[in-house]
């Protein structure tokens, strides 16, 4: 009998017993969602640096009872969260304090070549332009009647930079943390499913076989090395609060381009991004529990960053072909398209557009300019973001 008492209470605390209990079948339902993610991630290579992490650690905290080994959230007598432990737990304090962000910043900042946009300085208005998306759903997201931190958090989807909505979700909206970023990233993984009908359905055949200038002006070693030393400066005086991100995002740029740590520049882009990522993944991921994930509200956050993702296609044309419309017709207008700061996906999607009309036109090296403008834009709409609500 003794021994039977032990196989009941041994099946009692498996994760088997957790499916029977109640809300069980909502972990089931989680499990099934991260399944389909890591089939996305690996069959289809959406986004799989991060989507993989992401679903895996979606994976892990659904299996019923591997929370209280894995991810403890421990609270105070009034309910309020004063710190985390379990493995998965204590890497999370990374997240909370925006660590990870931040250093993914200052890895891409070493991988990225701001040339294409010093040689072109006008398509910075074409970035800026393309963070449109993030404000027009932050209004559409108050009017859903989500705070202005909710709505903030969902908004900076449209900038197409995973790590900073997960810095602004962190500060502003953290409960919303696993639907806003695993809603950034899978969008993501469809810009070229999604730019494609925008940008046709918002230029005409005659802009969209525009020709520019092949003579690329040459960018000389010290316009590099000044480039993020003076986007620092002027940037964080005018936004101090997106400090974070822009400094660590030149910095990585400034330790490549001086060329004298080519050490640290091999470390920051190839080990540290991706140690640093798959941390940021599964601490995300595992923040998508059944409470957290199944509710109303991420549907609305879904639906909103798909807008979101629209709206900022939509925001770059208009910008490019205004542009256009300035220089006499010297300027694509898709290459507004490639302004939110899916780096290099959007360019690519814009010089697949533009090779479909015309197999000798190039616009690739164009479209870098605004595409990696987006990406300080995106982080300069996240500083006003949180300088205005958090």
């Amino acid at each position: 009998m003794a021994f039977w008492d032990t196989i009941v209470e041994f099946f009692q605390e498996s994760g088997i017993a957790g499916f029977f209990a109640d809300g069980g079948w909502k972990n089931l339902i989680m499990i099934v969602l991260a399944l389909i993610l890591l089939f996305l991630a690996i069959k289809k290579d959406f986004e799989p640096y991060l989507l993989l992490p992401i679903s895996f650690g979606m994976l892990l905290i659904n299996l019923p009872y591997a929370g209280k080994e894995l991810f403890v959230t421990i609270k105070d007598e009034a309910g309020n969260i004063t710190g985390y432990s379990g493995l998965i737990g204590y890497l999370y304090y990374g997240v909370k304090f925006g660590i990870y962000p931040c250093l993914i910043f200052l890895c891409i900042g070493a991988t990225t070549d701001f040339g294409p946009l010093i040689s072109n300085k006008k398509t910075m208005l074409l970035g800026a332009a393309a963070q449109l998306g993030i404000f027009i759903t932050f209004i559409g997201a108050i009017l859903l009647n989500f705070t202005p931190q909710e709505a903030s958090a969902i908004g900076i989807i449209g900038g197409a930079d995973g790590p900073t909505a997960i810095l602004v979700t962190t500060n502003l909206a953290p409960h919303l943390l696993s639907s806003i970023s695993i809603a950034a990233y899978s969008y993501m993984a469809l810009v070229p499913v999604i730019q494609p009908p925008i940008i046709k359905l918002l230029t005409t055949k005659k802009e969209r076989l525009i020709r520019m200038d092949s003579n690329v002006k040459p960018v000389s070693k010290r316009e590099r090395i000044m480039f993020p030393i003076i986007v620092s400066i002027v940037v964080i005086l005018i936004v101090p609060s997106c400090a974070p991100l822009i400094g660590c995002l030149m910095l990585g740029n400034l330790v490549k381009e001086s060329g004298v740590v080519p050490n640290i520049t091999h470390t920051l882009s190839n080990g540290l991004l991706y140690t640093v990522t798959i941390l940021l993944g599964l601490c995300v991921g595992s923040t998508a529990t059944a409470e957290n994930f199944l509710t109303i509200q991420t549907i609305e956050i879904f639906a909103l960053g798909i807008f979101a993702f629209a709206t900022a296609t939509a925001g770059g044309v208009l910008g490019g072909k205004l542009m256009c419309l300035a220089t006499h017709g010297k300027v694509n207008p898709m290459i507004g398209a490639a302004g939110v700061s899916a780096v290099p996906m959007a360019a690519r999607v814009v010089h697949k557009l533009g090779q479909e009309e015309d197999p000798e036109n190039f616009l690739l090296m164009h479209a870098m300019g605004p595409n990696v403008a987006g990406v300080i834009g995106s982080a300069v709409a996240a500083g006003v973001l949180l300088l205005l609500f958090k």
